[in-house]
């Protein structure tokens, strides 16, 4: 199995990011249950506004979207802005929408069979909403989601502490990364051996 963890942080690298920083830690998890992957930094990359497959010369998203396409399991992580998923993460939700109208020669789309999961970080309430944005995406577009899907930290309200920067991962945090990974492996590896039936 292969996972592919997308950071939708605003911060091209080098910058230090706490949504990479949490998505470096789902994946070591995903690692210790044999489960190797990538992490993308998606602002690293030319992704262009809109909704095909290939937006043109330069765009940078159908390189990425074999990536997604090679992996088992997709990982985005996001900030939380305004309450929201970063206009990163949004426009890899949009970029995703293609695949709507990509089909396997049983009319599948090619994601179907496919989990996602979700990591959101914050400085403001809004997890919850944030990941149910997200979920709802990911699965419009075919990708199935195991119970408990999302880890997530949120510091106190208009306080300015980073979760990159916390000395020690809060146990919360830890045990519900620890779920994530499990019941997605769970759930990709029965996806595996039990495809969905063309309609």
């Amino acid at each position: 199995m292969r996972a592919l963890a997308l950071v939708c942080t605003l911060s091209a690298s080098p910058a230090r990011s706490s949504s990479h920083h949490l998505a470096q830690q789902v994946m070591s998890e995903f690692a210790l249950h044999e489960v190797q992957g990538e992490i993308v930094r998606v602002a690293d990359h030319d992704v262009r506004p809109g909704i095909g497959t290939d937006m043109g010369d330069g765009d940078a998203w159908p390189a990425l979207r074999e990536k997604v396409l090679a992996a088992d399991i997709l990982l985005v992580a996001t900030p939380i802005w305004l309450g929201h998923p970063s206009s990163v993460c949004q426009r890899v939700l949009e970029r995703l929408n293609a695949e709507s109208a990509e089909t396997d020669d049983r009319g599948r789309p090619h994601t179907y069979g496919k989990v996602a999961a979700v990591a959101v970080v914050g400085n403001e309430d809004g997890a919850h909403k944030v990941s149910a944005d997200v979920f709802q995406g990911l699965n419009d577009v075919g990708f199935s989601l195991a119970p408990g899907a999302v880890t997530y930290w949120v510091g106190e309200a208009m306080h300015g502490t980073d979760y990159q920067d916390l000395d020690e991962t809060p146990d919360a945090v830890a045990s519900t990364t620890g779920t994530l990974v499990a019941n997605t492996i769970h759930l990709a590896r029965l996806l595996a051996e039990h495809p969905y039936p063309a309609a």
